[in-house]
């Protein structure tokens, strides 16, 4: 899953995307790259971003949306957002999927949405709103703390008659967790599958990885994100959300080739 923040906020590549053409020649490299699915985001979630609203987000989305939709009719597109106005219009011009980094926990309406389309539906595990996360980092049981909410998540998601099969899981890393409590769920990963939902693992460039390398620049990030991919294909993790798609294809290529490779 290849990342576009249409954003001036976002912590790694915000403002670098403010006109058509960057965006479509973005999406082609991702493409010409081998990604799956594109994740376009209008309201950053970084810790402290300012909530622009559903009305600026749509208007900031849409004309790429369609551009995009139009130019690359056949790719997956993901919309990052956690409001339902923002879900519906973007679903009624051409996007797949929905990726709530609130799970629907900010937006309720957000899950009639997805039952009306019946699409795929990312449900992240978070605390709070990103003025306020790194507030709720406190947990009994990390693991089962996580488990717990998108259990509660994924019920009310199912009783507002979203398909089982559409939802899809990720454990929120970064989103109100510490550098440890990441490197905990990294090395558990194996328990959220147990639970049968496909998984997604949204770590690339992320501040608990420049914290490990020492790094402040968010796009000197890339060689962790890798690590982490490697661990993802060895565990069989259905997605990867980053920002280099080409770095990232290539070194799964390999990893695959290892650990998913049938003799």
């Amino acid at each position: 899953m290849g990342i576009i923040n249409l954003t001036p906020d976002s912590f790694s590549d915000g403002g670098e995307f403010f006109s058509i053409d960057r965006v479509l020649n973005q999406v082609n490299n991702f493409v010409s790259n081998g990604v799956d699915v594109i994740d376009i985001g209008a309201q950053s979630t970084r810790p402290g971003a300012i909530e622009i609203g559903s009305k600026k987000e749509s208007k900031r989305l849409i004309p790429y949306l369609k551009k995009i939709r139009s130019k690359f009719p056949n790719i997956l597109i993901s919309i990052d957002t956690f409001n339902s106005e923002v879900a519906y219009e973007a679903l009624s011009n051409g996007a797949d999927w929905i990726n709530d980094v609130t799970g629907g926990r900010r937006d309720e309406e957000i899950l009639d949405v997805v039952s009306e389309f019946n699409c795929p539906f990312v449900i992240t595990h978070s605390r709070g709103n990103s003025q306020n996360m790194e507030n709720f980092m406190n947990y009994d049981n990390l693991l089962v703390n996580i488990i717990d909410s998108l259990e509660i998540l994924t019920t009310k998601a199912t009783q507002k008659k979203v398909s089982k099969g559409n939802i899809i899981w990720d454990p929120g890393i970064g989103f109100s967790k510490d550098t440890k409590q990441n490197m905990e769920i990294l090395r558990n990963l194996d328990h959220f599958r147990e639970f049968n939902f496909p998984i997604l693992i949204g770590a690339s460039r992320k501040r608990f990885i420049g914290e490990i390398l020492s790094e402040t620049n968010p796009k000197e990030r890339d060689i962790g994100t890798l690590a982490i991919s490697c661990l993802c294909s060895q565990l069989n993790i259905h997605l990867v959300r980053v920002h280099n798609v080409k770095m990232n294809s290539q070194v799964l290529k390999v990893s695959d080739e290892i650990y998913r490779k049938k003799t």
